[in-house]
């Protein structure tokens, strides 16, 4: 994906290298000409200091928060991030350091010219030349006096991109782009020479400083443009040179999910993989539905099975095993920090992380429609121990102190994928989050209180009906509640979370919808469509436009239904598709042409070793028998060191991705020497009994891949295991055969 960053300055051409005159501003558009060059408040000199000298700030990234930008300044100097502060950036260069950083009697003398050009030491080296533009403009402006724009400045109403979107046909090519901002005044002004140009996909198209896009690989990406509090994108797809492109015949489009996905894959002339096949199928779908592996006895009789609709009846099934709960109830305790004991990000303790842990899961035995699911959370109130709901305002927060803007930015990042804490200091510079937005957001929060209940371990959660909005940063202005994008609502004395969480989840807030969807899909792909799937943001865009929306309409359209649209996803022929790939969807990582191979999580890969060895997992601090999907508060701190290894999120943050399926030397040693697979083999006992009951080998090895791998062996790799182990294998041969197939990619992985 490429971001361009256009500054929220003036339009004036600054290419190093290339200086010219100076343009007069009766050279802008529309209002600007009816007037004579001046509108609002007439101007005393030519040049504004937020609209022309601002911007150099910005493209030099001296207000960057690497810079001078940051919260205490660089080198004793300090500017507003990405100029939020205008009034206090001018206040800064000239009145704090009188006549030294601008010298209005000699301005080549000013040190923010002597430093940006190199004449000083300066931090960050030679910013440009006394020949460029950029150095003339803010020359200018102090020979002028340095003075400060009047009271009236037009504000930015909005920007543009041109042209709307770009198609190379084969890379190497090139073409400039433009972006125009509309003022409030009615003018409008070029500011391609004011932009910085980022690119962060470029393999795809690459971005020059001067606005050139420049085509590479295949492939699709967006392309943005920023400007004050304004981005706009547009679509850049690169395609093959000279491809010969034929859709198969055999990929064919089971539902409107699949429908997004074919036709994107046919923009980009991209062939899909071929339909996986049933051992591939099963072992897949099984482990995304209900966190297991199948059983031999299921992988023998699936594969057996002739019927057309068995992948269909096969879903049906696993949607209604209990397993499916738990899977689901793991996931969301991740995202929403479940833990207990001292280790609690909430301060709370077992007894409540318990009880909440089992609310979850019900609410998913229930199949309760994820706006209900959210909704009664974020309502709560109550004790913690009666109504274990309200352990959503004991989890979230951190090291147990209850913190409104803290708690405002996890719900939203929780419920619509979207991070505001950018916002609490600056307007968000990568997203259209303004300062205003996020405290008003914030004040849906300030009223919630905690107090001890009547047990010790036992908290109070309410709403203080006398509760005080939040108060902005920049000059204390109460903040009324308000709607992210949207509108403040009536409060009128109730609980101003009723009104928050009613319009989360309603069916008309699509930041909601979109968010719920995207966030199940990438569980059964890898990724989302959106990724990651909890920073939705314009500079962050789907890789598939129609696919996101419509993930979304068919949520709503299932009332929020989570187990229906997870239906018609594992039925749709993209999910279905093999993970071996083909010439034209190698290097294809987001547009879903084929499997993603995806390494199990912690939780289902210790699951997966239990299940398969048919001994269970004895957890050091929990009595009983569980799997790990069942536990509550899983990791070293229930003396595994299995999950901690295979990375199984720390629940420290809401964020999304906080279990790291990475792989690692450390898993191969532990899967290698640790008692994990070695020692649950040893005791299993299941081949001693097979080889009692009179089994051949054959059957036996046949037995280990299908328990194992959900598949029959390979005359190849038979051939290798009755080279090693004679006609008449030992029961060591086969404890070494299963603990080599326990030890594969093939059982760590799913493709």
């Amino acid at each position: 994906m490429v971001i361009l960053c256009a500054l929220s300055g003036s339009g004036l051409s600054f290419a190093a290298g290339n200086p010219g005159p100076l343009p007069a501003k009766a050279s802008e558009t529309t209002a600007d000409q009816a007037s004579g060059g001046k509108t609002g408040v007439a101007r005393a000199l030519d040049l504004s200091f937020r609209e022309d000298v601002m911007p150099v700030f910005f493209r030099a990234n001296c207000n960057s928060g690497g810079c001078h930008g940051a919260a205490a300044g660089k080198d004793g100097f300090r500017l507003s991030l990405f100029g939020y502060d205008a009034a206090g950036d001018y206040y800064r260069l000239t009145q704090q350091m009188l006549g030294r950083r601008v010298n209005v009697a000699a301005p080549d003398e000013s040190l923010l010219l002597l430093k940006a050009t190199g004449a000083v030491p300066h931090t960050g080296g030679t910013l440009f030349s006394k020949d460029s533009e950029h150095y003339r403009v803010l020359r200018e402006w102090i020979r002028q006096g340095a003075v400060d724009d009047l009271e009236t400045v037009a504000e930015v109403t909005g920007i543009r991109v041109e042209p709307e979107r770009m198609v190379f046909e084969g890379g190497g090519q090139n073409r400039p782009l433009k972006v125009i901002a509309s003022y409030s005044d009615g003018r409008t002004r070029d500011m391609t020479a004011l932009s910085l140009f980022l690119s962060n996909n470029k393999t795809t198209a690459d971005v020059d400083d001067d606005g050139v896009v420049h085509a590479g690989r295949r492939g699709a990406t967006d392309v943005f443009a920023r400007f004050n509090r304004f981005t706009v994108g547009i679509a850049v797809t690169v395609l093959p040179r000279g491809d010969n492109f034929e859709w198969p015949a055999d990929a064919v489009a089971r539902n409107t999910l699949d429908e997004a996905v074919f036709q994107k894959l046919k923009s980009l002339r991209i062939q899909p993989s071929k339909r996986c096949e049933d051992g591939e199928f099963l072992r897949r779908v099984t482990l995304d539905l209900v966190g297991l592996p199948p059983t031999e006895e299921e992988a023998r009789a699936f594969l057996a099975d002739g019927s057309p609709d068995k992948r269909e009846r096969l879903v049906d099934r696993l949607l209604e095993r209990p397993e499916y709960a738990d899977v689901w109830a793991s996931r969301w305790a991740d995202w929403v920090k479940l833990m207990g004991d001292t280790f609690s990000g909430g301060g709370t303790d077992n007894k409540n992380a318990v009880g909440y842990f089992q609310w979850i899961t019900e609410q998913f035995q229930k199949n309760v429609p994820l706006d209900v699911f959210l909704r009664e959370q974020i309502t709560s109130k109550g004790s913690t121990i009666l109504q274990p709901m309200s352990n959503f305002y004991t989890m979230l927060p951190t090291l147990g102190k209850y913190d409104p803007k803290e708690m405002a930015q996890r719900v939203a990042q929780l419920t619509m994928g979207i991070r505001i804490g950018c916002a609490e200091c600056h307007n968000h510079p990568f997203d259209r989050w303004t300062q205003d937005d996020y405290y008003g957001f914030v004040s849906f929060f300030t009223g919630v209180q905690r107090k001890k209940g009547s047990e010790e371990r036992e908290f109070y959660v309410y709403d203080d009906r006398q509760h005080r909005p939040a108060l902005h940063q920049l000059d204390q202005r109460p903040m009324p509640a308000k709607f992210l994008g949207g509108e403040k609502p009536e409060i009128r004395g109730r609980d101003p979370r009723i009104a928050l969480a009613e319009w989360i989840t309603s069916a008309e807030n699509r930041l909601f919808a979109n968010s719920m969807a995207n966030r199940i899909w990438a569980q059964f792909f890898g990724r989302g469509v959106v990724e990651p799937v909890d920073d939705l943001r314009i500079t962050n865009p789907p890789s598939n436009v129609e696919l996101f929306e419509e993930l979304g309409r068919r949520l709503v359209a299932h009332g929020f239904d989570q187990k229906k649209l997870i239906r018609e996803i594992v039925t749709s022929a993209t999910y279905q598709l093999s993970s071996a790939v083909n010439a034209s969807n190698r290097e294809d990582e987001r547009q879903f042409s084929h499997s993603m191979v995806r390494r199990l999580s912690a939780v289902a890969a210790l699951d997966a070793v239990a299940s398969v060895t048919g001994v269970d997992t004895v957890w050091k601090t929990q009595p009983g028998l569980y799997r790990a999907a069942q536990m509550f508060n899983p990791g070293i701190r229930n003396g595994s060191y299995f999950l901690t290894c295979f990375g199984q999120s720390e629940r420290v943050s809401v964020d999304a991705g906080s279990d790291n399926r990475e792989p690692s030397l450390s898993q191969t040693m532990h899967l290698i020497s640790g008692d994990t697979v070695r020692d649950r083999i040893r005791v299993s006992g299941v081949i001693r009994e097979w080889m009692n009951q009179g089994a051949s080998p054959e059957r036996v090895v046949e037995s280990l891949y299908l328990r194992s791998l959900c598949r029959q062996p390979s005359e190849a790799e038979l051939a290798v295991f009755w080279r090693v182990s004679g006609s008449s294998p030992a029961q060591a041969d086969y404890e070494r055969l299963w603990w080599a197939l326990m030890n594969s990619t093939e059982f760590l992985f799913q493709h």
